[in-house]
């Protein structure tokens, strides 16, 4: 049985951190940024789907919701702190079941301390709420190696699962777990991984089932981010710029002196044991494959995330003191100036702007068009933009106003111009568009227009139009 000692400091360690991070969380002062209040939407609706991620991030969040009872920001992003924890704990039961008790505490709190745990805990994303499950099907996994039997299959396709309902990048797991096969300590049995896979596609099947009833919609939209798997021909060239702004974003991601450390476990493969080298597998392709992705379209410097979860039990069981002691500083250092920044966002600036600007000024925009339009006399609010849709349904939420999207011809853009596309044929609304754009016809009414100079929409003013109903068409 696994030495069970480590875990009452870990315990210790990781809920002082996230107790922290909870109560800074209550002094956030920015705004819900376009993919949060999305979330959120989608949580006002449940469904086994959605138009770019699996579900579970809306389970989520509605059940916070319900609980806190308030759509508050606060109880939309409390899943963040709360997940990250438990993921940190999950890993360092991995590490001990490995390592031994001080890997495993150390590994509880080098995840904790990330600097993508210290923004994920700020925000609320599909990461950090794919997390848990996969590092629970990591252990699993372990267990079924060893031979635990199918009791261990079931809940490591089950998580991987539950994983895969949260982000579709848990299916780099199935990968790493095919390419680990070239270490003979990391090959399950026939038996084994068919109940893992059983297991993994029953858990997976209502999204599966979704996607088919649905025309295939994420599926889509992840074509759309890998546009060079759609169209190679369209392809003017690569982009090494990409690739390299990419590469050095995980130094940022994953924390420098981690970052370093992996590849140069990488570099040691001969002398690395064979636990080490079936976690390297589960941790390098995928960086790996969005490289690749970064290389010939662009890629975000979170689409690797799920790296480093095996990437961290690589690394901290290697690492000597003085290297361990640079790593937590740091990291911690970040820990503290990410949370502090976004209680009080107008003291780090740079030219007179908030760093932090991305991420304020989103909900005050949309309270001047909800009032603009109570103003006017109308009920119904049309936008096309998608930041400025995201923030209107969650800011309008109680308003009287109804929002809609600017209907579009062919396949929609996006959530909301497939799921609330305006249809209506009587009466006048109020239509919101960049200044730069015209009304749709003659008959539209400028009514106002709003520049903002600072927050997310700085230099990028909006007009406001009265409009009959009736030229609103895609």
């Amino acid at each position: 049985m696994t030495d069970r000692s480590w875990l009452a400091p870990a315990l210790l360690g990781v809920g002082l951190v996230t107790l922290a991070r909870v109560v800074l969380l209550a002094l956030n002062r920015t705004d819900l940024f376009v993919d949060e209040a999305q979330y959120w939407l989608w949580g006002q609706e449940l469904a086994f789907g959605y138009y770019s991620k699996p579900p579970m991030i809306g389970w989520v969040i509605r059940a916070f919701t319900e609980l806190g009872g308030s759509d508050a920001q606060f109880w939309v992003r409390l899943p963040g702190p709360l997940f990250h924890g438990a993921t940190a704990l999950i890993l360092g039961a991995v590490a001990a079941r490995l390592f031994g008790r001080t890997a495993a505490i150390l590994t509880a709190m080098a995840y904790v301390t990330l600097p993508m745990v210290a923004v994920g805990s700020l925000l609320i994303s599909t990461d950090t709420i794919m997390f848990p499950f996969l590092a629970l099907a990591l252990l699993g996994y372990l267990r079924v190696l060893e031979g635990d039997g199918a009791r261990a299959a079931i809940l490591t396709g089950a998580a991987l699962g539950l994983a895969f309902l949260s982000k579709y990048a848990a299916i780099y797991y199935v990968l790493c777990a095919v390419l680990a096969l070239v270490v003979p300590s990391a090959r399950p049995s026939w038996r084994g991984a068919a109940t893992i896979l059983v297991a993994f596609l029953v858990t997976a099947s209502p999204n599966l089932i979704w996607n088919i009833a649905n025309g295939l919609t994420t599926v889509q939209h992840t074509l759309d981010n890998a546009d060079w798997v759609r169209d190679p021909s369209a392809r003017a060239g690569l982009n090494p710029g990409g690739l390299a702004e990419f590469f050095f974003a995980q130094f940022a991601v994953f924390g420098p002196v981690l970052f370093g450390a992996l590849l140069w476990a990488a570099l040691r493969w001969s002398r690395l044991s064979p636990p080490l080298r079936m976690l390297l597998l589960f941790a390098l392709p995928i960086v790996a494959i969005v490289c690749v992705q970064a290389l010939l379209s662009r890629a975000y410097a979170n689409w690797a995330a799920a790296a480093y979860l095996a990437g961290l039990l690589v690394v901290i069981p290697r690492l000597t003191r003085p290297w361990l002691i640079a790593s937590f500083a740091v990291n911690g250092f970040l820990c503290l100036l990410f949370p502090l920044a976004t209680t009080a966002p107008e003291f780090l600036a740079r030219d007179g702007q908030p760093l932090l600007n991305r991420y304020l000024g989103r909900h005050a925009l949309s309270q001047q068009i909800l009032q603009a339009a109570e103003d006017a006399g109308l009920d119904r609010v049309v936008a096309g933009d998608r930041d400025l849709l995201a923030d209107l349904f969650y800011t309008g939420r109680d308003h009287p106003a109804q929002v809609f999207a600017m209907p579009v011809a062919g396949r929609p853009p996006h959530h909301y111009a497939q799921r609330f596309a305006f249809e209506g044929q009587d009466g006048e609304v109020l239509l919101v568009l960049h200044s730069a754009q015209a009304p749709p016809c003659a008959a539209s009414v400028q009514i106002a227009e709003v520049a903002p100079t600072t927050g997310a929409y700085r230099g990028h003013p909006f007009s406001f139009y009265r409009t009959p109903a009736e030229c609103i068409r895609p």
